[in-house]
């Protein structure tokens, strides 16, 4: 009779001991699938993000590409963007403390760095003229993005 008990215990101890071992290999898997979730996830944001802030600044200088319209200039030590508009009003698109900004007032307005609007997450802009060629270099988290852009105004786009 003992022995009985023994031996029912034991296969109920085993039994117990492979569902644990069990219970641990789905939680690993599970905690590995969240992990690699999470970083496509992120990775997929990174992309969108950068996308998004190249198409807006390709869409940006194609509604402000005429003569004189388009120019790389200094704003608050770094470069911006600056879209002329012919009544008298200025849009400047330019990075500050990790985010990619606007700014649109009058062309003879002091105004900061600071007072533009943010827009999307950004850790760095680059901008450069060269013969009616535009080139931004934006990265988001740890893409990197190149667009170049020829302007149509050919010699009236500023440099």
């Amino acid at each position: 009779m003992k022995r009985r008990t023994v031996v029912n215990q034991m296969d109920g101890l085993i039994a117990l001991l492979l569902f644990g071992v069990f219970a641990a290999c789905v939680l690993m898997v599970l905690l590995s699938g969240a992990g690699a979730y999470k970083r496509l996830v992120d990775r997929d944001d990174a992309a969108y993000n950068s996308r998004t802030c190249t198409q807006y600044i390709a869409a940006r200088v194609r509604q402000a590409d005429r003569e004189g319209g388009v120019s790389v200039e200094e704003f608050g030590g770094a470069p911006a963007l600056a879209l002329t508009e012919g009544n008298g009003y200025l849009t400047r698109v330019y990075w500050r403390e990790g985010y990619l900004m606007e700014l649109y007032t009058s062309a003879d307005a002091e105004l900061a760095p600071e007072d533009g609007e943010k827009l999307l997450a950004a850790d760095r802009l680059g901008l450069s003229m060269r013969e009616g060629l535009l080139t931004v270099e934006i990265t988001v988290g740890n893409r990197a993005d190149t667009l170049r852009l020829s302007l149509r105004s050919g010699e009236g786009a500023a440099s």
